[in-house]
């Protein structure tokens, strides 16, 4: 009975979680990925707790410590504790990169499935899409930004509008190629409603790539986000994010290199593990991948 007992429960594992799990199992760089990720998400989730002061504390007589057991990362100009100012940075990083991915991948995915069934609406859609696509995301996003006021939330807006023509794209060509499989055909002939393919036979098959997209729009969405922020058109001042801690410190990084180094690396480090998650992903959830290996 027991032999039984376990074979039934090595059966019940879906065959797509069994390569999920036997793929991250060859690469161990994806693990490492999501380990890190991981850090820096509890990191930002318990900033206020793992911080050391305020990082909006100002105190002049204090400006420009060396990184040292009561500064661990120093303090900048003004006298901020850079350690702190950095703890609570990642949150801004991880909120606007989770929520650029989350809505780009949201909005590309209802575009892309409706343009690739509906031939004329596809003519319209693509054409603005292409016209998005030939701007590089960084412009596009500083062009936005430059019609609204410093905020989270325009950032966010600006990135995703900035990164949804990608997600379309690919969810189109997707919806293209399913289009003409045999069983899509055999739905339409049935006289299957259109919301009844999209969701029943199109959708489920579109999901693999798209979360492999999402995590590269995600690591997109933060190096995007510290460029804004480093050239003054991200996040207000007031909110401390990596971007604008380096922003703050370009003028004196030949005598406080600790002030850019810091903040640096952790973008660095997250955007790193969040392309080696989504590389683990791609190899777990690519058949042909699986095939190969």
């Amino acid at each position: 009975m027991t032999a039984i007992a376990i074979d039934g429960a090595q059966k019940s594992v879906s065959p797509t979680w069994r390569r999920f799990r036997d793929a991250f199992r060859r690469h161990p760089t994806a693990i490492v990925g999501g380990a890190v990720l991981l850090a820096m998400i509890l990191i930002a989730v318990f900033a206020p707790w793992l911080g050391t002061v305020d990082p909006q504390a100002v105190a002049p007589v204090r400006r420009l410590k060396q990184p040292s057991a009561d500064f661990w990362f120093g303090s900048d100009m003004m006298g901020r504790d850079v350690y702190s100012r950095v703890i609570y940075g990642a949150r801004v990083s991880l909120t606007i990169g989770i929520a650029v991915a989350l809505f780009s991948t949201l909005v590309g995915l209802l575009i892309g499935l409706v343009t690739g069934f509906i031939r004329w609406l596809d003519a319209i859609v693509m054409r603005i899409m292409d016209g998005l696509m030939s701007i590089p995301p960084v412009l596009l996003a500083i062009a936005l930004m430059a019609l609204t006021r410093a905020s989270i939330e325009n950032v966010i807006v600006a990135i995703t509008l900035a990164e949804m023509p990608r997600v379309v794209r690919l969810v189109r060509s997707l919806v293209l190629t399913l289009r003409e499989e045999p069983y899509v055909t055999a739905a339409i002939a049935a006289g299957t409603s259109l919301p009844r393919i999209l969701l029943r036979h199109i959708l489920p098959n579109t999901v693999a790539p798209l979360l492999v997209q999402a995590t590269y729009v995600c690591a997109s969405a933060m190096i995007t986000e510290a460029i804004l922020s480093f050239i003054g058109a991200g996040t207000p001042p007031n909110i401390p994010s990596w971007g604008n801690i380096m922003a703050e410190a370009r003028s004196l990084f030949q005598i406080a290199g600790y002030l850019i180094l810091f903040p640096g690396i952790c973008l660095s480090l997250t955007v790193l593990a969040v392309n080696l998650l989504g590389d683990g992903m791609r190899d777990a959830l690519d058949p042909r991948l699986a095939r190969r290996m």
